[in-house]
């Protein structure tokens, strides 16, 4: 058998999964309120025996597909995974109105965790076939932006009775303004993160004994869990909030946005010094002679040859510490910082998971588009230096 019609083992397991996955678990769930715990329905109760034949015969095709891939079969599965993707949200429309009740305003139809895994498990094939048949970004995105529009067509238009669509257009304002401050609060952390690292790789460089000291510092902040960090800076920051004026002016207190900005700074710090340590420490020191041969001054030494050669690896740590950020920020909504964590503490106080759902879900999209595009920024940068 030759090499490339060995069985492409990822793309058997993940679609071997997604077909026990879309006949073992439930579809969707039905309440007669946003408090009450719903009823589990199985696909074939919420879509029917038909969808449910359907689907399970795609994915069962994508496995054999990729038992003995070639392009051509490989670009059929992707073909059959976009069209799952896409046929998803209109076989969902059906359902809903087909298993509410017209006697029960209030009822909601939730998401159940079956339908959740498989559009996890297809995100994970794209990318596999994306590796495989060596996609150019451009097209990824592309197709990507195509689901996603199917999918807020049918979110705005057709699925407005599930639960998740509910509790979004309850808080519409507030979703928005959670949104914009979530982003504000990371962009301001990773920002000064970036200024103070880059400072302290640069001081590390020039003495030996406070790099010992810095990375001993910045890894013992590491181990302190995030909760006990924010409990720290309370009270600190309390009382300069109400000994220094125009600190307590800025609204520096023992909660807000204060000692979340402060905390996510602290855990920053040591993804984006040591990238940035490593990145301007690796740049080959007969470019360096090579410059300053040329009569270039130290300055513009740094900045015109030792940066621009370490800013891939520089924008490794960038990437780090803002996949990082987003997800802690969540947290920091515990001590009133806001941002998107506050639909997730609400939603588990009130046993609401679709509220959790619609905290959480932007949070994983905006880590994903993070890595996306500052792992595409580096990888090019990297492609322009080899050429």
């Amino acid at each position: 058998m030759s090499r490339d019609a060995r069985p492409n083992r990822v793309l058997v397991s993940l679609m071997s999964l997604g077909l026990l996955t879309w006949l073992g678990l439930d579809a969707l769930s039905v309440a007669p309120n946003r408090l009450v715990q719903g009823t589990p329905l199985s696909p074939v109760e919420a879509l029917g025996w038909m969808v449910t034949l359907l689907g399970a015969m795609f994915m069962a095709c994508v496995v054999w597909l990729a038992w003995r891939p070639s392009s051509a079969r490989l670009w059929t599965a992707l073909g059959l995974v976009t069209g799952l993707l896409v046929a998803m949200p209109l076989w969902l429309s059906g359902a809903v109105v087909a298993v509410l009740d017209p006697d029960m305003p209030q009822a909601r139809v939730g998401i159940g965790p079956g339908l959740w895994v498989l559009l996890f498990l297809w995100l994970l094939v794209l990318v596999e076939l994306r590796i495989r048949l060596r996609l150019r970004r451009v097209w990824v995105w592309s197709l990507l932006l195509f689901v996603i529009a199917i999918w807020g067509m049918a979110l705005s238009q057709w699925l407005t009775p599930l639960a998740l669509v509910q509790e979004y257009q309850a808080r519409s304002e507030q979703f928005l303004e959670a949104v914009l401050y979530h982003l504000a609060l990371v962009g301001a952390a990773v920002g000064a993160s970036l200024l103070i690292g880059l400072g302290m790789a640069l001081a590390m460089r020039r003495f030996d004994g406070l790099r010992r000291l810095g990375f001993g510092v910045l890894n013992s902040l590491q181990t302190i869990p995030s909760l006990a960090l924010f409990g720290l800076l309370l009270a600190p920051l309390a009382w300069l909030g109400n000994q220094v004026q125009w600190l307590g002016a800025l609204g520096v207190s023992g909660i807000g946005w204060a000692p979340a900005w402060l905390a996510l700074v602290a855990y920053s710090l040591l993804p984006m010094v040591r990238n940035t340590y490593v990145a301007l420490e690796g740049v080959d020191p007969g470019v360096i002679e090579s410059a300053r041969g040329m009569g270039m001054s130290p300055v513009q030494v740094f900045f015109q040859v030792r940066l621009p050669l370490a800013l891939p690896v520089m924008l490794e740590g960038i990437r780090i510490t803002t996949v990082q950020a987003i997800g802690l920020t969540a947290v920091a909504a515990l001590i009133g910082a806001g941002g998107l964590g506050t639909f997730i503490f609400q939603g588990l106080g009130q046993a609401a998971m679709d509220l959790v759902l619609l905290g959480a879900l932007p949070i994983i999209a905006m880590a994903l588009v993070a890595d996306a595009l500052l792992g595409a920024l580096a990888e090019r940068m990297r492609r322009r230096e080899a050429a």
